[in-house]
């Protein structure tokens, strides 16, 4: 039975009266009676555990000690001292802008006694564990809203690298609409100002059945997510959720907060997917954070690239292929240059570029794993039989498009024979993806369902891994320093289930942890973060916004190599295994070029620039030499255009091609025509002279292929 009938029988009486009325109406319903029934129910179970803390607190007082940062260590007692009044110890403002504390390296409650000897950090708003935590709680005050506003069924609230947003469930035909953000952000607000606090309540897997029985999809992940005697839930205020933590203190640190979007997601946890709303939003300790960042978005979506594509014709998008972008002329122009950039740099470090099949037998993805895991996000279709579509399915096999390129590596590497001379065997593949996004999760070029990835696969030695990693790190500084990006590097290590043995993953931490230090830039340490058949070093890069964009990846994957049983004859003839390095640098390609159009505001550098050159004839007779310089830039490999609108005055022109963010401008007039030189001027109305324009195409030409940033200070 799917989510949705399972609903259907449970007693909501009060849900359905509010998804049948007015904003208005709506906001002053009476909440539905299983939100009081659920309050009660935690109130009571927290009053037994308080009595249960205090008692333990007395039978077994004891002194502790606590490192504080700094190196400072101080005494504790047990049960009893909190880190938010050793923060208090501190000083004051620590303890006001202190988010949560990090307790043995693991992320703590401030409010939650300490148990035993611990080391203790303050992480505040400013530090990415902080935001992560503030915005999780923010989600919280959202539920809390949705329940009271529209008897919503709240399914999951996280927090984003930007915020934070919760699914939650209306019925078959309810959705948010967007006249209705403001009144619940208004209810998040009076939520906020009300200080509420967040309590952590240890529950039993009968007492989680209790408090959730009239929520089937907190039901499902109980049986799903529960493994232990107990899971932990938080209160705060109306609002009851599973919830491992931690969270603030109370509602009232959180000093501006305004909801951005609603839009559609899916449910996918076993069983039919149930269609969801989504809301986000964004939140800050005060309000000046929330109206500077409300000044940076203004800026961000003057610079939004669907903006930007739509301007200057680089792309566009159907209803009749949703999820997958149309390319024009210009903006292809643009997608060629970055993989032209890529495969120039696949040219001088060994990488071999291949081409691999779209469309593949499920049995592939059976082997590699994918299919176990990854199915729901995998487009899967049943070919017609030997006697046409109405011959049996069972008769043969179900395909999928690719959603990655790693198995199909894996059978070149296995289709012969291989040696260690061959090794390290680098492979690269910019064939198509197709991953089934949820419609609601679509967002312009940063999430498609087709896309290109600059996708590489190494084969390599154990001796050789670390000199690959080296490499590999080596490859994304030098692509990212030309895109004038920077970048940070997180180590994220074995996560709990992780497949393989222990020695394994101890070795490739090691190296990867080596490699690190060599390549002499700042990262940090994730663990419990990697994937489930390896370790990886995720590679977050920054905009000119100062956004936080994760593009590049280096994973190392023992599993895949014995999956396939990929096996390579070793020096002293024995048959050896491979280890496999996943690896990219831009990532999606058409998520690269969206961040490259929002970082330059779609003043793009010369090399990737779909509007290079623009030649203007002062007269109409000047305009035929005007087609001559637009040839010669052309039979170069340049972007040039003609702008010969007579019924326009020079200056007009000039200005219009400023405004299109032309590189340059070559004007010609009667002088130049009989020189046969161009004037140039640049996009910021820079007068560079005459040039000859045999000189002006070479030197155009010279920076274009050097991929310089500042083509026009450099010309």
């Amino acid at each position: 039975m799917g989510l949705f009938q399972t609903w259907l029988r449970l007693r909501l009486p009060g849900f359905h009266a509010c998804g049948l009325r007015t904003v208005h109406e709506a906001a002053v319903l009476t909440p539905p009676y299983w939100l009081a029934e659920r309050v009660g129910l935690f109130e009571e179970l927290w009053a037994a555990q308080v009595k249960r803390s205090a008692s333990k607190a007395q039978e077994e007082q004891r002194t502790i000690k606590v490192s504080l940062p700094g190196g400072q260590k101080v005494d504790a007692v047990a049960w009893n001292t909190t880190p938010y009044q050793l923060a208090g110890q501190i000083s004051s403002t620590l303890a006001d802008t202190a988010v949560v504390a990090e307790v043995n390296g693991e992320p703590y409650d401030l409010d939650r006694p300490l148990e035993t000897d611990s080391s203790i950090r303050f992480l505040t708003f400013d530090s990415p564990e902080g935001k992560a935590v503030f915005w999780h709680s923010s989600a919280h005050v959202l539920g809390a809203a949705a329940e009271q506003l529209l008897g919503a069924v709240l399914c999951r609230g996280p927090s984003t690298e930007c915020g934070f947003y919760h699914d939650f469930f209306l019925g078959k035909e309810r959705t948010v609409q967007g006249s209705e953000l403001p009144v619940l952000e208004r209810i998040c607000r009076e939520l906020a100002a009300a200080a509420q606090p967040f309590r952590r309540l240890e529950a039993s897997r009968g007492q989680l059945r209790q408090l959730f029985k009239d929520n089937p999809f907190k039901l499902r992940l109980i049986e799903e997510k529960v493994t232990g005697p107990t899971a932990t839930v938080y209160g705060c205020g109306t609002l009851v959720d599973l919830c491992q933590g931690p969270h603030l203190r109370h509602t009232g640190q959180i000093g501006g907060l305004k909801l951005l979007t609603n839009s559609s997601s899916l449910w996918r946890s076993s069983g039919a997917p149930e269609t969801l709303q989504r809301v986000s939003g964004i939140s800050f300790p005060s309000a000046e954070g929330l109206w500077a960042w409300a000044a940076w978005r203004e800026e961000a979506e003057l610079r939004d690239h669907r903006r930007i594509g739509k301007e200057q014709e680089l792309f566009f998008f159907h209803e009749l292929s949703p999820g997958s972008c149309f390319f024009l002329p210009r903006g292809t122009r643009v997608y060629h240059a970055l993989m032209a950039f890529i495969r120039a740099e696949y040219t001088c470090r060994g990488f071999l570029e291949v081409k691999t099949p779209m469309l593949f037998s499920t049995k592939l993805w059976e082997q590699s794993g994918h299919w176990e895991h990854y199915r729901e996000d995998m487009f899967a279709l049943q070919p017609p039989g030997p006697d046409g579509p109405a011959s049996s399915p069972s008769d043969h096999p179900t395909l999928a498009l690719k959603p990655m390129n790693c198995p199909a590596h894996c059978l070149m590497f296995a289709h012969r024979p291989r040696s260690w001379r061959e090794l390290p065997l680098r492979l690269a593949d910019f064939g198509a993806l197709h991953r089934a996004e949820a419609s609601g999760g679509l967002g312009g070029l940063t999430r498609l369902r087709c896309f290109q990835q600059d996708d590489a696969h190494i084969f390599c030695a154990p001796d050789q891994l670390e000199a690959e990693i080296q490499g590999c790190l080596d490859f994304l500084r030098s692509v990212y320093s030309v895109l004038g990006f920077s970048f940070r590097l997180a180590l994220s290590t074995r996560p709990p289930g992780f497949l393989g043995e222990s020695h394994l993953w101890d070795q490739a931490e090691h190296v990867l942890q080596q490699a690190l230090k060599a390549f002499g830039e700042p990262w940090d340490l994730r663990p419990g973060d990697g994937a489930f058949y390896g370790p990886k070093i995720d590679v977050h890069l920054q905009d000119a916004l100062g956004r936080p964009h994760q593009c590049g990846t280096i994973q190392l994957d023992f599993q895949l190599p014995l999956r396939f049983g990929l096996r390579y004859r070793g020096q002293a003839g024995a048959l050896e295994r491979p280890i496999l390095i996943h690896r990219a640098v831009l990532g999606s390609v058409e998520r690269m070029l969206a961040v490259l159009a929002e970082s330059c505001g779609g003043k793009w550098p010369l090399w990737l620039s779909p509007f290079q050159v623009v030649v203007i004839p002062v007269g109409p007779e000047q305009e035929g030499y005007a087609r001559e310089v637009q040839q010669s830039l052309q039979a170069a490999g340049l972007v040039g255009d003609l702008e010969a609108d007579s019924g326009m005055s020079l200056s007009r022109r000039v200005r219009r091609a400023q405004l299109a963010h032309y590189n340059f401008q070559f004007v010609v007039g009667q002088k130049e025509q009989s020189r046969r030189t161009v004037n140039v001027r640049t996009r910021d109305n820079h007068r560079l002279g005459e040039r000859s324009l045999t000189e002006a195409v070479g030197r155009l030409l010279e920076l274009q292929n050097a991929r310089v940033p500042n083509a026009e200070e450099m010309l």
